[in-house]
């Protein structure tokens, strides 16, 4: 039997917060969790839209203004999350952007380096203190089916992607970065003896807003070959909530669609590339994300 949204397991008491929960795999993430009773914590850029998806999804949710391309605004929503909760069960580090043109952060790193790694990773260790004494607490990491491009694994001569720039490459490192900080936070969380573990999804091909910034060219390809198979968001929002919720999961775990290429289908266990097991590259890029954000934990 497939793994539905109707596994999901009473939340009641339980406080989870989604980055980039105002649309797409976030805002459906977030609104499953809200219908099982968990109070929902919609960690997001534009407080507008998040208050508009606060709306639609009801329940107990609260608005904190996250945005992940900036580190004053990462330390500053880490330190009104610290303020508010006493405690989360459940991290859920969705927001992202893909194949944008080369831009750079607030802090000048390559945007979408800097946005779906850096900015996670700063958030995560600056809130983990959150979640490290609670019982069946979470960190589950949005990964994606594109960090197979990635091929050489991260490319440490040139993090921000100054000699050359491909969208496409520059996601598929970012994604990649993402695998390896969960299989690096797991190795830390359990030396540590903590009750927090990590886990990690990626949603197959959703209709989400996540493609607008692909090429137009790309564009026409995804419509005609991709766009026909690709499923609804809330169907893929079942990976990131099999790995934040199913019982059975475990740390290390990470979840993809069933079906061919997965694209599409229900939540089940998959493998990541062999470059995100690489755990000297793991240690390196962890390294290298303290430096450069300033966050440093679990030694």
């Amino acid at each position: 039997m497939p793994w539905t949204a109707a596994d999901v397991p009473d939340q009641s008491g339980r406080i989870a917060l989604v980055t980039g929960a105002s649309s797409g795999i976030g805002l459906e993430t977030a609104a499953v969790l809200a219908r099982r009773g968990a109070t929902v914590v919609l960690a997001c850029r534009d407080l507008t839209r998040a208050r508009a998806a606060a709306e639609r999804i009801g329940g107990r949710t609260e608005l904190l203004e996250l945005d992940l391309a900036s580190l004053e605004s990462v330390r500053a929503a880490a330190e009104q999350a610290r303020e508010r909760y006493g405690r989360l069960d459940l991290l859920i580090n969705n927001a992202g952007v893909m194949a944008t043109p080369r831009r750079t952060t607030a802090d000048g790193f390559e945007l979408q380096f800097g946005t779906n790694h850096l900015g996670h990773f700063a958030f995560t260790g600056l809130v983990l203190e959150l979640l490290r004494d609670v019982p069946g607490s979470r960190v589950v990491v949005l990964g994606s089916s594109a960090h197979r491009l990635a091929r050489r694994g991260v490319d440490f001569a040139d993090l921000q992607s100054e000699r050359g720039y491909n969208r496409v490459q520059a996601y598929a490192q970012s994604k990649l970065a993402n695998l390896m900080f969960m299989y690096s936070l797991l190795r830390r969380l359990t030396a540590a003896d903590v009750r927090t573990t990590a886990l990690a999804a990626h949603p197959g091909f959703s209709h989400t807003e996540l493609t607008r910034h692909v090429p137009a060219v790309l564009q026409g390809v995804e419509r005609i070959a991709i766009a026909p198979f690709a499923q609804p968001a809330a169907r893929g929002a079942l990976c990131p909530l099999r790995a934040a919720t199913d019982p059975g999961a475990m740390g290390g775990h990470y979840y993809g669609p069933d079906g061919p290429f997965e694209v599409r289908g229900w939540p089940v266990l998959k493998s990541a590339a062999v470059p995100a097991h690489d755990e000297a590259a793991q240690q390196r890029l962890w390294t290298v994300s303290e430096e450069l954000t300033g966050v440093r934990y679990l030694s």
